[in-house]
């Protein structure tokens, strides 16, 4: 069985608890209050601030002193920075599979401004893709998972007018970087499309919200 909590998504923090994994932590701490005791693995996937808080990370390591962290090499000495214990840290390779008993998981290569990744989570036969933050899923593929969390940051007619408008006002257009650094919600549609089966759920991540 999979429960999720979308404790927040978007620019302004992240932080999404699937079973007893919390994946990012780019939000207070205080918005993980009702979660914080249960949390067995927090798994990181890239350092920008709204996925990566150091004080959360750092009151998380302070009041769980057993919790394990679990990242690519790129997030290890963010998380020694933070006062997390080398021997807190589960440090794995993309595309290895790492197996936890209850659970296990293998990272993906995803592909931002900063070295990012995703994770496939397998809970028995239940299989999880988590993909954030990235450009183009070209050439991933995941085949009849259960769960697609995955990010459908804007649509791309609608950001290109916005974009337009910005510039015939002389305005500054951040949503440039949004479309050369995160997925539109048609990108995520075809991958969706193309690898789900009628039982599998999807659920959107990372919606683009005008500034």
């Amino acid at each position: 069985m999979i429960r999720y909590n979308i404790i927040a998504t978007g620019s302004t923090g992240n932080a999404v608890k699937i079973n007893d994994i919390l994946i990012d932590c780019g939000v207070s701490f205080k918005k993980l209050k009702d979660v914080y005791k249960h949390i067995k693995l927090v798994l990181l996937t890239h350092e920008h601030s709204d996925h990566f808080r150091p004080s959360t990370i750092r009151k998380l390591a302070a009041e769980r002193p057993t919790l394990r962290f679990g990242c690519c090499r790129w997030m290890v000495p963010k998380l020694i920075e933070c006062g997390v214990s080398p021997t807190q840290i589960d440090v794995y390779d993309i595309g290895k599979r790492y197996d936890y008993k209850v659970f296990a998981l293998s990272p993906i290569k995803l592909y931002h401004d900063v070295p990012n990744c995703g994770y496939r989570l397998y809970f028995g036969r239940k299989r999880v893709l988590y993909a954030t933050d990235t450009r183009t899923m070209q050439g991933i593929s995941a085949k009849g998972y259960d769960y697609y969390f995955i990010e459908a940051n804007y649509k791309k007619e609608e950001i290109k007018r916005k974009i337009a408008d910005k510039k015939e006002q002389g305005e500054y257009a951040y949503e440039v970087r949004a479309m050369n650094e995160h997925l539109s919600q048609e990108e995520a549609e075809d991958f969706i499309y193309s690898n789900m089966t009628s039982k599998s759920r999807y659920i959107f991540l990372h919606e683009h919200i005008d500034k």
